[in-house]
């Protein structure tokens, strides 16, 4: 699980409660007509923008990586790579079937080693599946973009809506106090959906994304060189380039030693 995901979102939430417990209870923040305009308004919004598949697939896939961390980082793929690639040398393709990994992208390449795929065929069949895969995570990127560039628009217009419907009704002053509130929650609620969650989230899995293409790519170059039967040595060495500069001189220490 990505933590920091997690902490972030408990603590704006742990925040914004007890603001408004200090000055009186959660009662007094809610209101239906609010919601409506901010979450009906959003997702209306963001059905024009985007295609009815590309919400239903990249919100959820969105959701899930914005709460997760990849399994193996850049460098530990780099070892593990080179472990398998020692395992290639050693006992040939069929070794390789009794390999297990925690990653799934990299146990597909395995597998496709070991089933004797060509070269050609692995690589159109890895890089198609990897700028798939960066597709839709970037669809769910926009996407909580686009809800959290809509969130705070549509909650000026539900202070507009509630500025009229009050200005309308100025002879009855019973009625003030609910369309204020309408007006000023459906800010504050527009504030919190765009800022908190959404584009907090987009811009996580922007980030992700980058570090998705990194590995996927590395992962990508690794097992083409194993297929081809490179050196343990030759594998490691071409993938540090994936690394950065810090981690490269470190795990050139650890190949040394």
């Amino acid at each position: 699980m990505d933590i920091t995901t997690l902490v972030g979102l408990a603590a704006g939430s742990v925040v914004l409660a007890t603001l408004i417990l200090m000055g009186g209870d959660f009662r007094m923040f809610y209101d239906v007509h609010a919601v409506i305009i901010i979450f009906g308004g959003s997702f209306a919004a963001t059905m024009i923008r985007f295609p009815l598949s590309a919400i239903l697939h990249g919100m959820p896939l969105g959701a899930k990586f914005a709460f997760t961390m990849s399994r193996l980082s850049a460098r530990d793929l780099v070892d593990e790579l080179a472990r398998i690639a020692e395992i290639a040398r050693k006992q040939g393709p069929v070794g390789l079937e009794k390999v297990e990994t925690d990653e799934p992208f990299l146990a597909k390449g395995i597998r496709y080693v070991a089933d004797g795929y060509d070269l050609e065929f692995i690589r159109d069949n890895m890089e198609r599946d990897r700028d798939n895969f960066l597709m839709h995570l970037n669809e769910g990127s926009k996407i909580y973009r686009a809800i959290g560039d809509c969130a705070p628009a549509f909650g000026m217009i539900g202070t507009l809506l509630g500025m009229v419907q009050m200005f309308s009704n100025m002879s009855d002053p019973s009625k003030l106090g609910p369309f204020m509130a309408v007006a000023l929650l459906a800010t504050l609620y527009g504030a919190i959906v765009a800022n908190l969650i959404c584009l907090p989230i987009a811009d996580k899995l922007h980030g992700k994304l980058i570090d998705e293409e990194t590995n996927r790519t590395l992962i990508i170059d690794g097992i083409l060189m194993i297929r081809d039967s490179k050196s343990p040595a030759l594998v490691r060495e071409m993938l540090l380039a994936y690394l950065p500069e810090k981690h490269r001189q470190e795990e050139g220490e650890l190949v040394a030693a």
